[in-house]
Parts: structure tokens; C-alpha cells; sequence
């Protein structure tokens, strides 16, 4: 998929409600079952780098990071402070409406790494704020990015609500290749039958910002 030629409402939401408005109201959290929040902490284990410098954006009240995972700073950002008030794992917090200002407060090459889970389908400027991802973030440093089956009609955009799963992984990959990450890896955790608590498949798109050359 590329991003040539999609409708200029592509990224347009169905409620005008303030996103931080809505989102104190309704929590993304809750679209995550106990399986599906595993395996994004199984995730994190084997691609997420520790001991550095981490952003989770949009990040909400749960982080999802393995219990055993150091960082010297993990910062969170969201438009919800109400949310962020519950997250156990924040050192330092950003209040960014990101649909309002796609852009990060934060230095060029700054991160060892970003999270953002389950927060695409609620961005209407996404490519701006991947090319913000990319600039904060060291060279060589991955961005994580996660999503499931689920989300928040009156807030996610017309062209996630438009697409199939697997066409929604194929946008992420345009979005992330067009905002200069590379090395893109994609993948997904499907639920087994025999666990009726893990209901929703996790998919993942993992791009990283090119060695400075």
C-alpha cells in the first residue's frame, strides 16, 4: 500500500468531541484483553531496548513493559493526564494533543526506543507524527508499534474503519516507510482456541531509524 492517492477525508474522525475530552471517558486500555496485553509484553522482552532512554506515546494508564525491564527514563505522553496518573511505570510525562500538535517536545536523536500501542488508528496527521518519531529517536533505535482488532468508532479514522486487518499492517508499513524508518518487520500473536480470555489478535510493526551514514 502507498499513501498516493488516498481521499483527503482518509484521516478524518466521525466525532469532533476533544480528544482529551473523550479519552478521560473512554479508556483504550479497556480494548486490550489479558492475553493480547501478554503478548505485547512478550513483545516488548525480545525487541524492546533497556537501560536507555524510552517514550511511550499515547500511552495510557498501563505501559505493558516486562516487570523486570530498567530504563534510565521512560517517559510517557498522552492527551489524558487522567490516564497517565495510573501508569506505574512513567519517570516523566508529556500532556500533547497529537492531533492538535503532531509534533514531539523532545531533542533530535534522544530515544533508545518508542512504543505507541494501540494508538494509530486515533491519529489524523499520522505521517507527521512518524517523522517526529523518527527524529527523536537515535539512529539504529526501533519504534514499536502494536495494535489490535478493536477500537473506538467515534474516534478512530475513516480509513482504519474502512480497511482489514491485514490492510491496516500494510498502512502502518506506508506510514512508517514514508516517515524514513526502515527495516521494517511485521508480524501478528493470534489467539489459540483453547484460551477463551485471548480473544484479540495482536498485530506489530517494528521500523527503526537508519544508521546516520
Amino acid at each position: 500500500m502507498t499513501l498516493k492517492g488516498l481521499h483527503e477525508k482518509a484521516f478524518t474522525q466521525a466525532s469532533s468531541e476533544p480528544d482529551a475530552q473523550f479519552f478521560a471517558q473512554h479508556n483504550p486500555e479497556t480494548l486490550l484483553d489479558l492475553g493480547a496485553r501478554t503478548a505485547i509484553t512478550a513483545l516488548y522482552r525480545t525487541s524492546l531496548p533497556v537501560g536507555g532512554r524510552t517514550l511511550d506515546l499515547m500511552c495510557g494508564p498501563d505501559s505493558h513493559l516486562p516487570e523486570d525491564a530498567t530504563f534510565q527514563e521512560f517517559i510517557g505522553l498522552d492527551v489524558c493526564n487522567k490516564l497517565m496518573d495510573e501508569n506505574k511505570a512513567l519517570n516523566g510525562r508529556a500532556i500533547v494533543d497529537l492531533n492538535a500538535q503532531p509534533s514531539l517536545p523532545f531533542s533530535e536523536n534522544s530515544f533508545d526506543g518508542v512504543l505507541l500501542c494501540n494508538g494509530l488508528p486515533y491519529l489524523t496527521q499520522p505521517e507527521a507524527v512518524l517523522k517526529e518519531v523518527a527524529r527523536v529517536l537515535k539512529p539504529g533505535a526501533p519504534l514499536i508499534l502494536t495494535f489490535n482488532d478493536r477500537f473506538f468508532p467515534a474516534k478512530a479514522t475513516a480509513i482504519w474503519q474502512a480497511l482489514e486487518p491485514a490492510d491496516r499492517v500494510r498502512l502502518a508499513s506506508a506510514l512508517m516507510n514514508s516517515a524514513g524508518l526502515g527495516e521494517l518487520d511485521t508480524g501478528e500473536v493470534t489467539p489459540p482456541e483453547d484460551l477463551p480470555g485471548w480473544q484479540d489478535t495482536v498485530h506489530a510493526v517494528i521500523g527503526r531509524k537508519p544508521q546516520a551514514s
